[in-house]
């Protein structure tokens, strides 16, 4: 759903983050994901609810983040797809509003999986132009406001 010029970048290494103990040291790992944040011109979640809240992995990426700049004034997006999802929601919007970011938009897909067929693609219709359309207000965050060099 990006557009063809958008080069994009999709974390995978969120379970390689040590635990969040405030350490005087930061790990490597976490100062590869504050480098990742930092140099995004944006950023995009998208993220489940799990036992009513966020997945542990991400909350504890997000608690590392705290003590750092990397997402300050960060344009962001979030997406929460899970059965219902709501708490998850709103713990996740008001950790970003405590990281300092510029949330842009943000979408709760509940019941998600009723609006997917078997290879999990989006078959809503209304789902998948409510994603495209917070999809393209991040990019035009970014285009319009572009970062100083």
């Amino acid at each position: 759903m990006l557009p063809g010029e958008i080069d994009y970048v999709i974390y995978e290494g969120l379970g390689n983050i040590p635990h969040f103990n405030d350490a005087v040291e930061i790990p490597e790992t976490v100062n590869e994901w504050r480098r990742e944040i930092t140099a995004a011109d944006a950023v995009l979640f998208c993220s489940p609810e799990y036992a009513f809240g966020v997945p542990g992995t991400l909350k504890n990426a997000l608690d590392w983040a705290v003590g750092s700049v990397a997402f300050s004034a960060k344009p962001v997006a979030l997406i929460t797809a899970s059965s219902g999802g709501e708490k998850a929601h709103a713990a996740l919007l008001n950790i970003l509003t405590a990281l300092g970011t510029s949330i842009i938009d943000d979408l709760l897909i509940s019941f998600v999986r009723t609006k997917l067929n078997g290879q999990g693609e989006i078959t809503d219709s209304n789902t998948l132009m409510s994603i495209q359309s917070l999809v393209n207000k991040l990019v035009s965050s970014v285009k319009n406001n572009p970062a100083p060099l």
